[in-house]
């Protein structure tokens, strides 16, 4: 019988993500030009798999993400709380240099460890840990063979390949890569999840695959 793989993928360029400034569940900026292509990019690479279902953030660059293959397969798109971006409270929309200056005991805590530490009325990622954990554990008891689409955003995802690879979750942002547009695959194997991918942009044109944060 054919393993669960759960396919992470983060969500196309907006303005800002490149422009390096934060944005978590408190924003909902749209896809730029570049970010739609890589949705389209996606679509085109992945439509001929087979998939058992799809979900996806709620935010609107997960859903538009996600939007041109659940059309070219004719499906709707299971929505899930659990899989929204980290809130990162009073740091939304500000680049890092202004959130060093404007809150910088809060900033230096979070960077050493913010499993426990979270942005100035913002989540911890041990509470991202946890609602992610919660959608997972929904899809498993649904699918217990298939591969199974999930489009989300780049701390979650980090968050949540932590919490299934037995990885420190303070340790989300220093150990695992996410660029935007990219796939990570986990596979649910008789041992436990397997890391198949990390951060796989195989599916976007050179001039798509070169973007990210500044």
């Amino acid at each position: 019988m054919k393993n669960l793989s759960l396919y992470f993928l983060r969500h196309g360029q907006t303005a800002l993500t490149r422009d390096n400034v934060y944005c978590g569940a408190g924003m909902e900026p749209e896809l730029t030009a570049a970010g739609h292509a890589m949705a389209r990019a996606f679509a085109d690479f992945y439509k001929a798999k087979s998939w058992a279902a799809i979900h996806v953030s709620p935010q609107l660059r997960t859903r538009q993400t996600a939007a041109p293959l659940c059309a070219a397969l004719g499906v709707e798109p299971a929505l899930g709380d659990g899989w929204k971006e980290i809130a990162y409270g009073r740091w939304e929309g500000l680049p890092l240099l202004e959130i060093e200056r404007q809150f910088p005991d809060d900033y230096r805590r979070w960077i050493a460890d913010p499993a426990w530490h979270a942005p100035t009325g913002g989540e911890l990622a041990t509470t991202v840990a946890r609602r992610a954990l919660q959608e997972l554990e929904k899809i498993r008891t649904q699918h217990r063979a298939g591969n199974v689409l999930i489009v989300s955003h780049k701390a979650t995802i980090r968050v949540i390949l932590c919490a299934l690879l037995g990885i420190e979750i303070g340790r989300f942002r220093s150990r695992l890569s996410c660029p935007i547009g990219s796939v990570s695959i986990v596979e649910f194997t008789s041992r436990g999840p397997l890391l198949q991918a990390l951060g796989d942009r195989q599916h976007l044109p050179p001039e798509l695959r070169g973007l990210d944060e500044a």
